[in-house]
């Protein structure tokens, strides 16, 4: 197995160029932090090109990360060891957890994210998310059902947006321009491996957007903190793509203006608001347990 113990090596450099991006910027590549992120890549066949392994947890052959280096130099993958300041210096995060991947992305167009069908090219191979997805829910059969993020600056948010989705079995995300990059390392973290479950347009202009919900016959609904249809009566069980807003300022004028209708959380008073992430997970709930009650 190779080596790598100089904080100066090329390699090393390369790894700190990427986590220093804002994501998918270099040729296409994405850096996964953690063994958690790697496995669900290898699970759902994610291309590893480097993963460097700190070698201190690589000594026994029996160690968890040793049988996940294997996996990865069996999927075609550059397999390194690592020193601990090595490992400290190519991580984005200020403790490792022992191993450190630059992936190569797998990006769909919005076309694919409006499209119920792409979802079933999706693997679903791995314990972490089950083929009958949340509420029992069948991928193969089921409507469209989007996030559009406009305007999510904070990359924790995108990335557990694309996590609660990929949980509730939406089929499809797209980020307007102006929010955070999916393919980034803090949204790929938060995301836990969901981004390789659904198809993920990043970085989309709104008109695209609307173009591509007219063509699949997308209902377009914008969440908004007050005055829209209280969301336990809005219908989620036809094709549907829910529009959420950036942190605090939410979904703007013109954009809310674009969808067909507009919908509202029902919440306690003084509370006006919540944040955009729970926001998304109480949606993406209401619409699961929708579909999954038109079913029994």
């Amino acid at each position: 197995m190779e080596r790598i113990t100089s904080r100066q090596n090329a390699i090393v450099k390369r790894f700190r160029e990427l986590a220093r991006a804002s994501g998918a910027e270099i040729s296409g590549e994405i850096l996964l932090d953690g063994p958690h992120l790697v496995q669900e890549a290898l699970a759902c066949h994610v291309s590893i090109e480097i993963a460097a392994f700190s070698e201190r947890q690589l000594a026994s052959a029996r160690a968890p990360l040793a049988q996940m280096a294997a996996d990865v130099r069996r999927q075609g993958g550059r397999v390194l060891g690592v020193t601990d300041q090595v490992l400290t210096a190519i991580s984005p995060v200020e403790h490792p957890s022992g191993v450190v991947a630059i992936a190569h992305a797998q990006f769909s167009t919005v076309t694919d994210a409006f499209s119920a069908s792409a979802a079933k090219a999706v693997p679903l191979d791995s314990e972490s998310i089950p083929r009958k997805r949340t509420g029992g829910m069948d991928s193969e059969s089921e409507a469209a059902l989007v996030l559009v993020l406009a305007g999510l600056q904070d990359p924790g948010n995108v990335g557990a947006i694309v996590r609660t989705a990929a949980a509730c079995g939406a089929t499809g995300l797209v980020t307007i321009e102006g929010s955070a990059n999916p393919f980034g390392w803090k949204a790929l973290r938060g995301a836990m491996g969901g981004t390789f479950r659904v198809p993920v347009a990043a970085h989309a202009p709104l008109t695209e957007v609307l173009r591509a919900a007219h063509t699949a016959h997308v209902h377009l609904v914008a969440a908004v903190p007050r005055g829209g249809t209280p969301l336990p009566e809005l219908d989620l069980r036809r094709p549907t793509a829910i529009i959420l807003g950036g942190e605090g300022a939410g979904v703007s004028d013109a954009t809310a203006a674009a969808a067909a209708e507009r919908v509202t959380i029902p919440m306690q008073r003084p509370i006006e608001s919540l944040n955009v992430g729970v926001a998304a997970s109480l949606i993406l709930y209401e619409a699961s347990r929708q579909r999954q009650e038109m079913r029994t």
